[in-house]
């Protein structure tokens, strides 16, 4: 049976997500008191790409079932060395203060990659600690910042709440303590994700990876609910798949084929997805590449 070109590992993929937030935060800022990121000259919002990369971990060992092969490896709790020494022993490294042999290192790497899928699509750093000699693996996923469509227009809001966190405050009569939190009104925003066959050959990377990758953009944000970030959904998944390792086009001559334009009867600021006109055009697309529109 073949296998559906979006899930070929052994071709290159260029892909264009769509999500939307509407009346929430879908990256704040640490610097400016956790206000969602946005572009300071344009007014467009911006989410960063380590963002978009953690709700990929979080989500991709549920849409797993449990799969011992998709372990997170940079994971809230759990330090990055102590993992890091358990492959010494796969590898069969025990003096630390020697360099391995290249099988050696090969066999820590590997055993790396096919525990921890996070490693197996964006690589890791593995030079730290005791593990010095294990370099770095460079991943075949690389995820950009998302930009919106148009400016949006964060708004700081107050809250209360009834109760106070010391006892000897509420001794002193007060009642309430107050503070705040941003949103966005409504934003649609755009990333771009780049699959390389060359990296993923060296890290291990299979058509289940790519399957359960695709489910996971697709339905991460239902598994990652806040009252911060308001409502925020995958709107659009399109992936250009190549006939070879290598490709047939550049990557923006593909993802510019997807447009997104205000619809006709829009005359303010867009505030729902259905102000606006989607078109992914798969016409005319250069000889060997096919598009897969996953979710539209």
């Amino acid at each position: 049976m073949s296998t559906a070109p979006h899930l070929n590992p052994a071709v290159r993929h260029d892909m264009v997500l769509l999500f939307d937030v509407a009346d929430g935060n879908p990256n704040g800022d640490p610097d400016f008191g956790n206000r969602p990121r946005m572009d300071e000259e344009t007014g467009h919002g911006l989410v960063t790409d380590v963002a978009i990369k953690r709700k990929i971990r979080n989500t991709l060992p549920l849409a797993a079932d449990g799969d011992p092969r998709y372990g997170i490896f940079v994971e809230a709790g759990h330090a990055l060395n102590t993992r890091l020494a358990e492959s010494l022993t796969a590898g069969n490294i025990t003096d630390k203060k020697k360099k391995p042999t290249t099988e050696q290192r090969d066999a820590a790497r590997s055993w790396l990659t096919e525990r921890y899928a996070d490693i197996r699509l964006f690589g890791a750093v593995l030079s730290t600690g005791d593990t010095k000699s294990l370099g770095q693996i460079y991943g075949p996923l690389q995820v950009t910042n998302a930009r919106s469509y148009h400016p949006v227009a964060p708004q700081q809001h107050t809250i209360t709440r009834v109760t106070q966190t010391k006892q000897e405050h509420i001794d002193k009569g007060e009642s309430t303590e107050m503070g705040s939190k941003w949103t966005v009104p409504y934003g649609l925003y755009k990333a771009e994700i780049y699959y390389s066959a060359a990296r993923g050959r060296q890290t291990g990377v299979d058509s289940r990876d790519l399957e359960l990758l695709y489910r996971t953009l697709e339905m991460m944000f239902d598994h990652d609910r806040s009252a911060a970030r308001g409502t925020m959904t995958t709107r659009g998944l399109y992936v250009f798949s190549h006939d070879n390792a290598f490709g047939n086009a550049p990557a923006h001559k593909l993802t510019e084929r997807v447009t997104v334009d205000l619809d006709d009867h829009v005359t303010g600021p867009p505030r729902s997805y259905r102000d606006y006109v989607v078109n992914a055009a798969d016409d005319t697309l250069p000889d060997g590449v096919t598009l897969a529109k996953l979710l539209t």
